[in-house]
């Protein structure tokens, strides 16, 4: 059952936040379940067809909107203190590395798609208008 998965990441990696989101955390989730996940299908496309530089803006608002995201929720994990949360937080150090590292790549990934997007010349070059 995906209760029971959920349960075992949460006592695994010792994180409160999925089975006891803070009311920001709920906010991001809705900017992801309304904003980001509609995007995944159209990059999908974009990148496996290729050639689509029309993906370029929307890609820079979506790997913008959520690198911003994970700022406040990396920081939660390094400096909040668990003590008093009803389910089980890190309380080593160790323990907030590795629940970081579980989100790092929701940083890093769309740290490389603004990149990509910034500074590859495919998707950075302007396009010449024709003239009538």
């Amino acid at each position: 059952k995906l209760s029971e998965l959920l349960q075992w990441y949460a006592a695994t990696f010792r994180d409160p936040m999925m089975l006891q989101p803070p009311e920001w955390f709920k906010a991001f989730i809705y900017c992801e379940a309304f904003f980001q996940m509609p995007f995944f299908p159209v990059a999908a496309y974009a990148f496996l067809k290729g050639g689509c530089k029309w993906i370029r803006t929307p890609a820079i608002i979506y790997s913008t909107h959520v690198a911003t995201t994970l700022f406040p929720i990396l920081a939660h994990i390094l400096f909040h203190d668990f003590s008093n949360s009803e389910h089980l937080g890190p309380q080593t150090q160790r323990e907030r590395l590795v629940l970081l590292s579980i989100y790092m790549p929701y940083l890093l990934i769309p740290l490389l798609i603004l990149f990509t997007m910034l500074y590859n010349p495919h998707y950075n070059q302007v396009e010449k208008r024709k003239r009538k």
